[in-house]
């Protein structure tokens, strides 16, 4: 596990808040008739040319997007494509990763595309509520496992399941570090937090069964069953008192 200097902590809190500005500029831009491939091509263009950085997610491990575009039962790494329209009442999780100075913000919101069904919204709300309240117990001393609980039971005491095969990493100069956050597990298992970490919290969780299905295009993951899932992911820092959420948007209170 990785434990950041200062200096190294400066570099992934201004890569945090570039990569929640990515988020926070393409929201007008998601709405009803908008390819994923636009977006693509709207985000791509302000990481490079506004932002100065590098979009990590381009061409990592062949992957030929700057953002990840996952609608409905896709549950991660949906390729944007012209091919797929938006239309009302489709949910959609944008996972943007910006890297500067040879550092990576790593974070992912979920939209609505128009007037969502009451079980969507629900979907996507109890998701980032998961999240949070993982982010929420983050300090030095706890074990990864107790991040897993807090999303398992949470998620599923709303009888939703969670996704076993993708979780959090950490993230520094590489996109993928150790450790490797499960969001499902049991109180007190697993390494402790250490002061000046990195990592990810991003829950993946299906409005139906836990069971996931990989496309042939090799990247995108969908739900077997074809049911929703959401997903939210925020990039964290652990602080000697606490968490510091390094990717927060304006409009959260975290």
């Amino acid at each position: 596990m990785l434990v950041k200097t200062p200096e190294q902590i400066q570099k992934m809190r201004i890569a945090g808040r570039l990569a929640a500005s990515v988020l926070e500029m393409i929201e007008p831009f998601v709405v009803p008739g908008v390819t994923t491939g636009e977006l693509e091509r709207i985000c791509r263009k302000y990481i490079i040319e506004d932002l100065q950085a590098i979009p990590a997610t381009l061409n990592h491990h062949g992957f030929p997007g700057c953002i990840c575009t996952s609608p409905n039962y896709v549950i991660c790494h949906g390729i944007p494509s012209d091919k797929k329209v938006l239309k009302e009442g489709d949910i959609l999780n944008i996972d943007v990763t910006v890297k500067k100075d040879g550092f990576i913000g790593d974070t992912s919101k979920m939209f609505f595309i128009g007037t969502v069904k009451p079980y969507a919204e629900r979907l996507v709300r109890i998701t980032q509520e998961c999240m949070y309240k993982a982010i929420q117990i983050i300090k030095p001393g706890i074990h990864i496992g107790d991040i897993g609980y807090v999303i398992q039971q949470y998620a599923e005491s709303h009888h939703y399941t969670v996704v076993r095969e993708f979780g959090g990493h950490g993230i520094g100069q590489e996109m993928w570090e150790e450790p490797h956050i499960p969001h499902f597990g049991k109180p007190n298992a697993g390494p402790k937090l250490q002061a000046g970490m990195t990592f990810t919290i991003e829950p993946m969780i299906n409005q139906g069964k836990k069971d996931i299905r990989n496309l042939p295009d090799g990247w995108t993951v969908v739900t077997k069953d074809h049911k929703l899932s959401a997903q939210w992911e925020h990039t964290i820092l652990v602080t000697e008192t606490g968490y510091e959420v390094l990717t927060a948007r304006k409009e959260e209170k975290i």
